[in-house]
């Protein structure tokens, strides 16, 4: 029987359409979520295939395949008190094709080898089998940041700060029971003390499970194609590929108050949540944020018949690209004016929508989301260049290829598709003609 309101526990680190959903939550309802860190707590432990730990996902009630999954993100709220991050460095030996997925032991040669930890640093996660040292990835510049009890502000600590973090590693970083990941504080690392930065929570990885099974870490076709012909077990095809959803898009708009629209490409979608972060700038120049573990609370409901490839984002209204924006009356009557001496109408009524593209590179993520805009809208993606030209931009979410094109759309448009009324929420424009 479906519930009203979900609490989202365990935790996967692959997403696999063959495995049972958790759930199903009905349409309408809650899905209440502790996440634990993504990114680099997963990266250092060797023991699963991927470079997130997700909530395991969720059914909807009433999701078919060919609908959309419109996730509200009600409330994110920071639970880790400290975090270790930096820039990444692979380690030749240390895996097998992805240093994400097929981690190996050095010495005995395991994949995803049983590790244990012993002392704090890079060397403290060890194989089970053999005791050797593994670490598919060290770290470059590396910092740890300490934030207030608050979760207000965050200060990057110096070297001796970051050990005795280090020797309470999971305590700061509030790793849930379920958790399997190591804390990233074990690195006891501070290259870069004293930085002040403010919070601002994001999600990075939220959306619905792809149509085939792949490491949750690569649910996008910039980490995606590493998967394209890979030695190891999650291998796929270009064609496999094209299944995913985009749920690990780093966009930094994903916060309290947006919404994220998920295609459905499994019955029931398989909601899940995981990744999020502290703060992040456009593109995650580093590679790799403040991840935190954090309570998330979401909101869904089915849009049967909204079919899409890939996410739609709705950012707060003072998150929008001023380009976007919505239109002053002044603004809408000197172009009425304009219109007027020449016998013609103007698009008064559009509202932006944001589509998610992505890809090997940012070119292809730019194609990826120009050509699903133009599909999703029915008009020529010469005439959708047009419009994100003039009426819109392109915005990195993530380096090497994850970015979300925005575009103001036509009113006509929006109710055909059975967006309007959605759209025309989350900006409080009224929903229906006087």
């Amino acid at each position: 029987m479906a519930q009203t309101i979900i609490n989202a526990k365990e935790m996967v680190w692959v997403l696999d359409p063959n495995q049972p959903f958790a759930g199903p939550v009905r349409d309408g309802g809650i899905i209440v979520a502790r996440v634990s860190p993504g990114c680099w707590g997963a990266m250092i432990t060797p023991d699963y295939p991927s470079g997130h730990e997700v909530t395991k996902p969720i059914a909807v009630e009433g999701a078919d395949v060919g609908d959309s999954i419109m996730i509200r993100v009600r409330k994110i709220n920071v639970l880790s008190l400290a975090t270790t991050s930096g820039t990444d460095v692979p380690q030749e030996g240390h895996f097998v094709g992805d240093p994400f997925v097929a981690k190996k032991c050095p010495s005995c040669g395991t994949i995803n080898p049983e590790t244990y930890v012993e002392g704090v640093g890079e060397d403290a996660i060890r194989c089970k089998k053999c005791g050797a040292p593994v670490h598919p990835f060290l770290y470059g510049n590396t910092y740890t940041i300490l934030m207030d009890d608050e979760r207000k502000v965050g200060v990057t600590v110096p070297p001796q700060v970051a050990r005795e973090i280090a020797c309470d590693a999971a305590h700061f970083s509030a790793l849930p029971p379920e958790s399997k990941q190591y804390s990233a504080n074990l690195m006891a690392r501070g290259d870069l003390p004293g930085l002040i930065a403010p919070l601002r929570p994001m999600v990075g990885n939220l959306g619905t499970c792809p149509a085939v099974a792949m490491p949750s870490s690569h649910n996008a076709g910039d980490f995606g194609s590493f998967l394209v012909g890979a030695p190891h077990e999650y291998g796929l095809t270009e064609e496999q590929l094209r299944l995913r959803t985009d749920g690990h898009m780093d966009i930094n708009e994903v916060v309290e108050g947006s919404v994220v629209i998920a295609p459905v490409k499994v019955k029931g979608g398989g909601v899940y949540v995981g990744d999020v972060h502290a703060m992040m700038g456009d593109g995650e120049i580093a590679g790799h944020t403040t991840d935190v573990t954090a309570e998330v609370i979401l909101e869904v409901k089915v849009l049967k018949g909204l079919s899409l490839d890939g996410p739609i984002v709705l950012p707060r209204a003072c998150d929008l690209p001023a380009i976007v924006a919505r239109r002053s009356e002044e603004i809408l009557n000197r172009a009425r004016r304009i219109a007027s001496l020449y016998g013609f109408e103007v698009e008064d009524e559009a509202l932006p929508i944001q589509m998610v593209g992505s890809g090997k590179n940012l070119n292809e993520a730019c194609d990826n989301g120009l050509k699903r805009l133009s599909e999703l809208t029915g008009l020529s993606l010469d005439e959708v260049k047009n419009r994100c030209t003039i009426t819109g931009q392109v915005e990195i979410g993530r380096l090497p290829g994850v970015v979300h094109v925005s575009m103001l759309v036509p009113r006509k448009i929006l109710e055909k598709v059975g967006l309007w009324n959605v759209v025309a929420s989350q900006y409080d424009y009224a929903c229906q003609r006087a």
